[in-house]
């Protein structure tokens, strides 16, 4: 017995060892402490992954936000406040402290910037994914940490990196804390700033946590009681960002359970041939005040519907409220909406009428506007029939502005030049030609 539990224990010590893998330790270190500091290209690499999820996010595009992710250089702070901590390196601490902190306020600023000028203001299911976040999200934030820093840690880096950025997105939290800040919805935005922190806290506890694993060796650069301080502080931290999340993963878990036990309700009691639920509404606000409101076609009497209040209980929704819409009440209910409907449709009638006549009046435009383009090569050669010495011709549409009385006109512009002299009284023969065969009175020849 004892030859199989060593021999087992042998062949998980091979599988589980780290040693023919792992990099060297200050090649690790380095490594790290290159992408602390947000300055130059990894500031300039910032922005632009900012702007590119920040648009992921007005239009709802998955792919757009996990390309902006991989681009995104925030990993490196993160990961550099957790080994400083692991190796008891306090100015590797106060440097990644401060470039995470220029990180947050360029990318909350970028992406406010973007959403204050976007023409798209609605909230799209991958933002509002960012303001709520729990106690799941902390997990990933942590074992995706635990495989960065191990995939850090090893020879062949692989592509385990960017799999962390996507998993932990550390990314779309600060552009929707952006959006909350552009819209002035500070749900959003404290929702979102508090998953970025999730995220960062834990990415950066994985990483003390693998430091420590690994036997990193020390730095000089804290004494005992400060290192023992920053570790309280890390414990502190994490401890401070769990607990909300699990609050919130248990109030997502109750609804869950709430919406499942409220559609059994349903599915069981109201399958009788003699009424049935045209349309629901299941209300989850606490474990104390939730509401059901069914929409039933046939007919319920009162001492049935008491009856389908009292089989509450038996699904475990005896504080939940429910309500039955029937008979008048469903018709009013049908009217009212079929008045809205109705109104939407005036509204939308309106809304094509209007744009007809602006159609209209932009085509009667086009048609006024269409005589003024004329073909001065045409009309030029027209003119040297009757007035061969012209040997230049131009025209256009333009403004007369008078000194004199501080007025303005349009007028339509005739240049002419000629080889010989043309007298005053053909010049007026010409002008008068040039109304009819143009159309108008508001001719004015300008002379070589």
């Amino acid at each position: 017995m004892k030859k199989i539990y060593l021999a087992i224990l042998a062949f998980l010590r091979e599988r589980f060892s780290l040693s023919q893998d792992q990099d060297n330790e200050s090649e690790i270190v380095e490594a790290i402490r290159k992408g602390v500091v947000f300055k130059g290209i990894n500031l300039w690499m910032l922005i632009f992954a900012i702007f590119i999820a920040s648009i992921g996010l007005n239009v709802n595009s998955t792919a757009v936000i996990i390309g902006a992710m991989l681009i995104s250089p925030l990993m490196g702070p993160i990961m550099g406040l957790g080994l400083g901590a692991g190796i008891n390196d306090l100015p590797l601490i106060n440097v990644a402290i401060k470039n995470l902190a220029i990180a947050v306020i360029f990318s909350i600023i970028t992406s406010a910037l973007y959403f204050s000028i976007s023409p798209l203001s609605q909230a799209q299911s991958e933002l509002l994914a960012r303001t709520s976040p729990t106690f799941w999200d902390v997990l990933i934030a942590f074992f995706g940490g635990l495989a960065g820093v191990f995939a850090g840690s090893s020879k062949e880096k692989g592509n385990a990196i960017p799999g962390v950025a996507i998993a932990t997105a550390l990314m779309p939290p600060l552009c929707t804390a952006g959006y909350g800040l552009a819209t002035g919805n500070l749900s959003f935005f404290f929702g979102a700033l508090y998953l970025f922190f999730i995220n960062s806290v834990m990415i950066s506890a994985s990483t003390f946590m693998v430091v420590q694993f690994l036997n990193f060796r020390h730095a000089e650069y804290m004494d005992q009681g400060r290192a023992k301080n920053v570790k309280r502080i890390i414990y502190a931290l994490v401890f401070f960002t769990v607990v909300p999340s699990i609050y919130f993963g248990y109030t997502i878990v109750r609804k869950s359970g709430f919406e499942i036990e409220a559609n059994n309700y349903i599915r069981k009691e109201f399958s009788n041939e003699s009424y049935y639920v045209l349309n629901k509404q299941i209300e989850y606000k606490n474990s104390k005040d939730n509401k059901i409101t069914l929409y039933v076609g046939g007919y319920m009497d009162s001492l049935q519907i008491e009856k389908k209040k009292a089989n509450l209980e038996n699904y475990r929704l005896e504080n939940c409220v429910l309500e039955i819409k029937q008979g008048t009440q469903l018709k009013e209910i049908l009217k009212n909406e079929q008045n809205q409907m109705d109104q939407i449709s005036l509204a939308h009638a309106k809304e094509l009428a209007d744009k007809d006549s602006i159609i209209g009046n932009l085509k009667l435009e086009l048609e006024s506007n269409s005589k003024k383009f004329y073909n001065p090569e045409a009309i030029g050669e027209e003119l040297r029939i009757f007035f061969p010495s012209i040997s230049e011709f131009g025209i256009s549409e333009g403004t007369i502005y008078s000194e004199k009385d501080s007025s303005s006109s349009a007028s339509t512009l005739v240049f002419l030049a000629s080889e010989g002299k043309i007298k005053e009284s053909q010049y007026e023969e010409i002008e008068r030609w040039l109304e009819k065969r143009l159309d108008t009175k508001n001719i004015k020849i300008v002379k070589e």
